[in-house]
C-alpha cells in the first residue's frame, strides 16, 4: 500500500533527453540498445519499509499472511491495495490504509530507512555505460527527495515517477515519459507483480527481492520466469548489465520471446 504528485514530478538530474543512437562512454562502448533503466525505490535502492510492515498488519488483525495476500497487496495502488486488503481483514478501505501508514511509521521508527550499500555504484555504474536512469515508487516525490536527494544528479530528468495512479507503470515510464520503445528500457524491482507487468510486455527486467526473510517474492520472481534475479545490488555488475541489453536487442529477455 503505498500518493503521487503528477507522471513527471518536479525536479531532474543533470542529464537531458534520451539519446536513439548507441553511446560512447568515457571507460568505452555503452550499451547498445536499452536506453533507459528504471530502478524502483523501496526494496532496490532503500530498504524494505513495505513487506514487513504489511505482515504485521494482517497478523494484528488475525489474518494469515501467505504468498497469494503478499502478492495481491504489494505494487499496487493505495486504494486497490487497501480493498483487497479489507476483504481478508474485514473493515474499510480507508480505515486499513490509515492503520497501515499508522504502522508505517512505528515500523520505520524502529527500522530506519536507509539507502542499501551498493546502491550509488549501480546508479554510477549505468552513468558510466550511457543509460539513462529514473526512480520510481508508489510513494510522492517527497520520499525519494528525503532519502536520495544527495544521489539525484545521478538520476535523468524528471528523477523520480511516483507510480501510485498507474501501477506498475513500466508503460507509462517508457513511453509517455520518456517516449521510448518497450524493448528500449529494463526495470530492476524488488516484486514479482512488476516482473510479470515485464514478461507480459517484452520487458527487460532484474528481480531484486528485499532480504526481509519472512517475504515471498523471491520465488515468485522465479514462478513468473525471470531471468536475472540478484541477492545484491553488486551483482548487477557491468557483464550483467550487457547481457540484458543483448537480450533486449533480440527479444530474448523471457524465455519463449525472440528470434
Amino acid at each position: 500500500m503505498a500518493g503521487r504528485e503528477g507522471l513527471l514530478g518536479t525536479g531532474a538530474g543533470e542529464r537531458g533527453a534520451v539519446e536513439t543512437d548507441a553511446v560512447e562512454t568515457a571507460g568505452g562502448q555503452g550499451l547498445s540498445h536499452v536506453r533507459l533503466v528504471a530502478v524502483n525505490i523501496d526494496g532496490v535502492l532503500l530498504n524494505d519499509s513495505f513487506g514487513p510492515v504489511i505482515r504485521r498488519l494482517v497478523e494484528s488483525r488475525g489474518g494469515t499472511y501467505g504468498p497469494e495476500l503478499e502478492q495481491a497487496l504489494l505494487s499496487q495502488s493505495q486504494m486497490v491495495a487497501a480493498r483487497a486488503a479489507a476483504e481478508v481483514l474485514g473493515g474499510s478501505a480507508e480505515e486499513l490504509l490509515a492503520a497501515y501508514f499508522e504502522e508505517r511509521e512505528r515500523y520505520v521508527a524502529e527500522h530506519p530507512v536507509r539507502v542499501l550499500p551498493g546502491a550509488q555504484e549501480l546508479l554510477e555504474r549505468l552513468r558510466g555505460l550511457g543509460v539513462s536512469t529514473v526512480c520510481y515508487g508508489g510513494l510522492e516525490r517527497k520520499h525519494f527527495d528525503r532519502y536520495l536527494g544527495h544521489l539525484a544528479g545521478l538520476f535523468d530528468a524528471p528523477g523520480y515517477v511516483c507510480t501510485n495512479d498507474f501501477r506498475p507503470g513500466i508503460r507509462e515510464i517508457a513511453e509517455d515519459v520518456f517516449g521510448l520503445r518497450l524493448d528500449q528500457v529494463a526495470f530492476i524491482d524488488d516484486v514479482a507483480r512488476v516482473a510479470e507487468a515485464a514478461r507480459d510486455l517484452g520487458v527487460a527486467f532484474i528481480g531484486h527481492p528485499s532480504d526481509y526473510e519472512d517475504g515471498f517474492q523471491r520465488p515468485l520472481m522465479e514462478r513468473a520466469g525471470a531471468r536475472h534475479v540478484v541477492r545484491s545490488l553488486g551483482e548487477i555488475d557491468e557483464e550483467l548489465l550487457r547481457r540484458v541489453d543483448a537480450e533486449a536487442a533480440t527479444g530474448r529477455s523471457w524465455a519463449g520471446r525472440g528470434v
